[in-house]
């Protein structure tokens, strides 16, 4: 398993690890997205493989509630998310999204339990941010630590907004990319080039709606 493969199974661990409503901490909830997941994909891997668009609708049903899409995108977007209207903003956080399944979505059916070692949290939950710590062991056998930013919303909920793998940070890793791509080609130019990027292939079925608030 490649470092992308193990940056996807980060992803749906960490991204999708909120629920509804307040409930579980952000540790037990990380493991018990897990346990979605896998009931999501058990049984259908192969079916899954040759069906992009339905694993697609899936990771949507699953991770896009549930990720906060907003913030996550407005720390990708750094100073240039003071500078964009709000349709840019929308776009934008849209169209990386689909950008990041597009490419990733397929490695989840990489993904399985045992795979995963959810650490205790160390930081004070009453701040309302803090990192949970995984372990998940590749095919090798090498474990690779894999850490999650998590904040609390208003409604109380655990949603993730960053993955760490090895120290590389998801949202510091993007930032750093379309920052030097807003300040060469401005704000409206790289949305339209991932937008057309996604319309070659198939679009997630249910992401497209709107962008969560």
């Amino acid at each position: 398993m490649n470092a992308l493969r193990t940056m996807l199974i980060a992803l749906v661990a960490a991204f999708v690890a909120s629920p509804a409503l307040a409930g579980p901490g952000p540790a037990e909830v990380i493991q018990e997205v897990s346990t979605l997941m896998l009931e999501a994909i058990n049984g259908r891997r192969d079916e899954l493989e040759g069906d992009s668009q339905e694993l697609r609708r899936i990771v949507d049903e699953i991770l896009l509630p549930r990720f906060d899409l907003r913030y996550s995108g407005g720390l990708v977007m750094g100073k240039y998310w003071r500078k964009a209207n709000d349709e840019q903003r929308d776009r934008f956080i849209l169209a990386l999204y689909h950008s990041l399944v597009r490419t990733y979505s397929s490695s989840l059916l990489d993904y399985r339990g045992d795979e995963l070692d959810v650490l205790p949290v160390k930081d004070d939950l009453s701040e309302g941010k803090v990192v949970v710590e995984t372990r998940v062991t590749l095919e090798s056998g090498v474990i690779t630590p894999v850490n999650y930013r998590m904040r609390r919303g208003k409604d109380g909920a655990w949603k993730a907004y960053d993955v760490i793998i090895e120290g590389i940070s998801y949202v510091t890793n993007y930032r750093k990319q379309y920052s030097s791509e807003f300040r060469a080609k401005g704000i409206d130019a790289v949305i339209d080039e991932l937008e057309a990027k996604d319309t070659m292939g198939e679009k997630a079925t249910t992401a497209s709606a709107e962008v969560p608030g």
